[in-house]
């Protein structure tokens, strides 16, 4: 009984560590948020990558409330000027993005683009 005492703080911080993780894991994968930017190809960078991805955006990007955010994500290729994107970010970067027309921006974010 006292072996299983001295170990106790050790079982507890073992099973808090592993339950850490998978909150962390959960929160990585499946948290997002959905941001709109304008594509801008004066804000473009050329990378030298290993993967598929040659170029870099930064971006000011909106939420649907209209808060502002800069934001740096990856593409294969150039995108269309002025064109209008959803973005979806996770904690660790933008997920996947689609083109979208200005008619589907939120109106806050129409707002922000028409000053």
């Amino acid at each position: 009984m006292e072996n299983l005492r001295e170990k106790m703080p050790m079982i507890i911080a073992s099973i808090s560590a592993i339950a850490i993780c998978i909150i962390a894991f959960y929160i990585l994968e499946n948290y997002e948020v959905i941001y709109y930017t304008k594509i801008d190809n004066t804000k473009i960078q050329s990378i030298s990558a290993t993967d598929d991805m040659k170029y870099e955006y930064t971006l000011n990007s909106y939420n649907k409330n209209g808060k502002k955010k800069e934001i740096k994500f990856k593409t294969s290729r150039k995108l269309k000027d002025n064109a209008y994107l959803k973005l979806e970010v996770r904690v660790i970067g933008v997920h996947s993005w689609e083109e979208v027309e200005y008619n589907e921006l939120p109106k806050q974010v129409k707002i922000e683009y028409n000053k």
